[in-house]
């Protein structure tokens, strides 16, 4: 069991422990309400996911205790939003190109994202997880990651105002911190060494944990790569989801 599925089974298991059977129909109903009737309008589910998690960790607990046909058809339904793999069409230099990615769990189970596994690997560290290039790149090449690293006890709006004078040292034309909703909504800060193809480009997305901190995303390539590396590292970052 990964530690994504034992959160899920221990959250879970917190939530109907006091009195199972009067949370059924009240689950039940968040649950399609929440997962499937949205669903089909197609609105977006970014927000949701997480509020969702929780109400599918009960809805598993409940699935287990009463091994209904509903409560099976519910736990595959469930499965399927969180797809080990699945293929997804990103723009890659001004063309759709089907990939197949892989879910993979943040540290200590914090979040989750989908990765493009043929490309990248995910490195994790004591205070951060890194998704870089399965082979080192050649020495000629500047460095090519993302970083992602949790600041629990730093609101996003302290948070960027330290970034953003510390990357001032290194890219002095860094542009003005910006609010953005994508590909994950917070602030946003962009520079780039100079005008050549090895100039080194930074991209710095900080985001609420929805708590009282703060997530960084700190995604570095070069200039030649923007539509490349920069390009698949946004559309990983479009799946990331806090798991609270």
């Amino acid at each position: 069991m990964s530690k994504f599925d034992e959160r899920i089974k221990n959250d879970l298991a917190k939530r109907t422990d006091k009195d199972v059977s009067d949370l059924k129909d009240e689950i039940w109903n968040g649950i399609n309400q929440e997962l499937f009737e949205r669903r089909r309008s197609k609105m977006k589910r970014k927000k949701r996911l997480a509020p969702a998690i929780m109400i599918a960790a009960a809805a598993i607990v409940l699935a287990f205790t009463f091994q209904t046909d509903s409560g099976l058809a519910l736990i595959k339904n469930i499965k399927d939003m969180f797809a080990p793999e699945k293929e997804i069409i990103q723009s890659i230099e001004g063309q759709d190109e089907p990939t197949d990615v892989h879910l993979n769990e943040g540290k200590d189970s914090e979040y989750i994202i989908y990765i493009d596994e043929s490309r990248y690997k995910m490195v994790k560290g004591s205070e951060s997880d890194i998704i870089t290039t399965i082979e080192p790149l050649p020495e000629k090449y500047p460095e090519v990651s993302m970083e992602i690293k949790q600041y629990p006890e730093v609101k996003p709006e302290e948070l960027v105002k330290q970034i953003e004078a510390e990357l001032k040292k290194d890219f002095p034309e860094l542009r003005p911190v910006e609010s953005v909703t994508e590909p994950v909504e917070g602030f946003w800060l962009h520079g780039l060494t100079e005008s050549k193809w090895d100039g080194k480009v930074i991209d710095v997305n900080v985001i609420s944990n929805g708590k009282e901190g703060s997530f960084v995303i700190t995604k570095k390539y070069f200039l030649e790569a923007a539509e490349g590396h920069g390009a698949r590292f946004w559309h990983m970052l479009e799946s990331f989801e806090i798991v609270e």
